[in-house]
């Protein structure tokens, strides 16, 4: 039987790196045929690509009943997507990648690490007031998303209008492409939801799968929605953000994964909808603060690194990419003796 759910986990988890390739090619030809940036495509369009999987598991995980492992995925899945720029960044292809990306990004970092907090403290009160069969705290994550999300846009389309770039190294988008993408606007909009179709379909056996491990290794729903699921479920960041870095599309890369960790918090209204209106934070396990205060730390990590754009000495490790893995680990070590 472990076979059999190991087997089938990989399986999927195959089709959406291939479905991420995808995404990622022509997330960066939409960036550079619409002239919106890598930044503000890759926080918006490809975060909502590649958080399709958390979307799709977490609904498929609410509806067996498995509340702990639909919250677990998408704080683990925050925590997943930090790990996942920090080891791009250590690797050859993704040196000074920080440096490289538009400043930007601070805007959606710091929506990220706010939004984050509120699902926490949403956690913490276990409010139970409902709009509609929403909970108000995911309402307001909601809002938070979208009235942020909007005037980043604005603040992106003043600097563009201004002349200004909003960095202080290379340009991750026009400055370090190597050449523009030949593909048709049309034929990447078309590839763009082939991919993410191919995604929706897929993702929901992530969450089948997990709920027999998490039966069958006796460990339990929070650490495995943390650590199984949600590191599964942000392959498709970790391929996208790979093939954007191998495209010189740095801002697409970076922007991707920023903006994934925004738009999981949002995801938490669609739960609450299909949890039959009861909010899932209202019943969630205690365990799964922990998870969110960690994803917020290492999310703070990499915003400092972003920042803090010190010239180092060649092939020296970036140290706040090495925060952010020892973090991880010793978050997921911190969880697992909690749960246990």
């Amino acid at each position: 039987m472990l076979g059999g759910l190991l087997l089938r986990f990989v399986i999927a988890a195959v089709i959406v790196i291939a479905a991420g390739t995808v995404l990622a090619r022509s997330g960066d030809v939409i960036a550079a045929r619409t002239r919106l940036g890598g930044a503000w495509v890759g926080s918006i369009f490809l975060a909502l690509a590649t958080s399709l999987p958390e979307i799709t598991t977490d609904i498929a995980a609410v509806r067996m009943g498995a509340v702990d492992l639909a919250v677990g995925d998408l704080f683990g899945s925050s925590m997943a997507n930090m790990l996942i720029l920090a080891l791009i960044s250590l690797a050859p292809a993704g040196v000074d990648l920080f440096r490289r990306a538009a400043l930007d990004h601070v805007l959606y970092a710091c929506l990220a690490i706010v939004m984050t907090l509120l699902a926490a403290m949403a956690l913490q009160t276990r409010a139970t007031i409902t709009v509609a069969g929403i909970g108000v705290s995911s309402l307001i994550l909601v809002g938070t998303y979208v009235v942020t999300s909007s005037l980043a846009f604005r603040h992106s389309t003043v600097t563009k209008e201004a002349g200004e770039v909003a960095e202080m190294g290379h340009t991750g988008d026009t400055a370090s492409r190597v050449h523009a993408p030949a593909m048709s606007l049309q034929r990447a909009i078309l590839q763009f939801l082939g991919g993410a179709a191919v995604v929706v379909l897929v993702a929901p056996q992530f969450a089948h799968a997990a709920e027999g491990l998490a039966d069958v290794s006796g460990v339990g729903r929070t650490f495995v929605g943390t650590w199984l699921v949600g590191l599964s479920t942000s392959l498709p960041e970790l391929v996208t953000s790979l093939a954007a870095v191998r495209l010189r599309a740095y801002d697409l890369a970076v922007g991707n994964l920023f903006g994934s960790n925004a738009m999981n918090m949002t995801i938490f209204a669609w739960l609450d909808v299909v949890n039959g209106g009861v909010p899932v934070l209202s019943v969630a396990s205690p365990a799964h603060l922990l998870t969110a205060l960690v994803a917020t730390l290492l999310t703070t990590l990499a915003l400092g690194t972003l920042v803090l754009r010190v010239k180092r000495v060649t092939g020296a490790r970036e140290p706040g990419s090495l925060l952010i893995v020892a973090g991880y680990v010793c978050g997921l070590a911190l969880l697992f003796w909690h749960t246990r």
